[in-house]
């Protein structure tokens, strides 16, 4: 047996019929037309913006990674709520400019039509070269404007216990750290509006003291660039790094405690930042809990000695909770049966998906309440890199519904 991660909050004390935004499991999927079927409780990611906003020093912005999932219902919702938008390609920016928000563009490989769109738009981008630094100023000189040019950082610094490390090695995000106030002073002589930094150490986190301590140092660094630059950061973007319990024994952030260091750390910081703005970049910490993937089971079978639950969704929606997405070692997101939330778990069961691979595994050896064909697995922690993230054309499975709440 192996065990499964925690429900989220608004779930986990639920019986009966699986409640989603107020209305059950079973009134969603007939909205939807079918299963499978990804359901965002938008009351989820308000609460955890009013949160944000409460934990964090007066002043912080908060920017919305769409990556973490740019569902266009979802984002239109979120996007009145927080202070930016950050993409990574010109898909995304074709997503985010219908909301009027600030926009920072970050990621290696930008082409240069994504750049002219960008750039053309007003858009920030954040430089993770000398060579796209040169490539943006050509193509901002071609379109006769002034770019919006901001350095994102590769720093001297890594976040502890992260999921994904950003920063301390070599990397194809961001300028190294000694090599920023040379670019800095370029930029500002060729007459592009230099934004401030973008410094991003690590993301997925769970630690509070290695946040705590990220952001401090992280602040350290903006002003030793600053000073080294002879200039100050209009803003400077902390990154993010908030990450969620999606399995057993992980433990949610204190985001009170790392609101109140932060205030305290800029409370104190080096006087060529006084005037500078600050924001931090959340996705997942937002968006991860909201979202349930309901699939149906459509056979429990027996297989030497072990039972299946096989169901008609898979990793192609869902790919993080199979294990193939970042996770080293296989771990079962929180999952439950859906009719029969709160009842005592006594049935060993593997979940896995409809796919012609090994890898579809979507909860393994588990202990849930017994479930027969026709049944529904609600699979939690599905807001964040969910659908997007997933190979969804593969083997040509039609394409789940997206359904969110008010």
């Amino acid at each position: 047996m192996k065990p499964l991660g925690p429900l989220p909050p608004e779930f986990a004390e639920q019986a009966g019929a699986l409640m989603i935004g107020g209305k059950s499991y079973a009134a969603w999927i007939t909205q939807a037309g079918d299963t499978p079927a990804f359901v965002y409780d938008f009351g989820i990611v308000r609460s955890r913006v009013a949160r944000f906003r409460a934990a964090m020093p007066a002043g912080v912005g908060l920017h919305y990674a769409i990556k973490a999932n740019p569902f266009a219902p979802l984002l239109a919702a979120i996007a009145p709520l927080v202070n930016g938008l950050d993409i990574a390609s010109g898909g995304e920016l074709a997503m985010a400019l219908p909301h009027g928000k600030p926009i920072s563009f970050a990621g290696p490989g930008k082409r240069d039509d994504e750049l002219a769109a960008a750039i053309g738009a007003g858009v920030t981008i954040n430089l993770e070269s000398e060579g796209e630094a040169a490539r943006a100023l050509a193509v901002a000189s071609r379109l006769g404007v002034i770019p919006r040019l901001a350095v994102r950082v590769n720093p001297d610094l890594e976040l502890r216990g992260s999921g994904m490390k950003m920063g301390g090695r070599a990397s194809p995000f961001g300028v190294d750290a000694e090599r920023v106030p040379a670019l800095v002073r370029y930029l500002i002589d060729a007459g592009a509006d230099w934004r401030g930094f973008h410094i991003f150490a690590g993301s997925q986190s769970l630690d509070t003291g290695a946040l705590i301590e990220t952001q401090a140092a992280t602040l350290a660094l903006a002003a030793r660039l600053a000073e080294e630059a002879g200039a100050a950061p209009p803003l400077a973007n902390l990154g993010g790094g908030f990450g969620v319990p999606y399995f057993s024994g992980d433990q949610a952030l204190d985001v009170e405690a790392i609101g109140a260091a932060l205030g305290e750390a800029l409370g104190n910081r080096p006087a060529i930042l006084v005037d500078t703005g600050f924001a931090l970049e959340l996705g997942r910490w937002l968006v991860a809990e909201c979202g349930v993937y309901l699939t149906r089971v459509v056979d429990r079978k027996r297989s030497r000695g072990e039972t299946f639950l096989v169901v008609d969704g898979g990793l192609h929606h869902q790919l993080a909770a199979s294990g193939n997405f970042g996770t080293v070692v296989r771990r079962n997101h929180p999952v439950a049966v859906a009719s029969r939330m709160g009842e005592p778990a006594d049935d060993l069961v593997s979940v896995v998906g409809c796919l012609c691979t090994p890898l579809d595994r979507l909860a393994e050896r588990v202990l849930l309440p017994r479930a027969e064909a026709g049944d529904v697995i609600a699979i939690f922690m599905a807001g964040a890199y969910g659908l997007s993230a997933s190979p969804q054309t593969f083997l040509g499975h039609p394409a789940p519904a997206e359904l969110v709440t008010p």
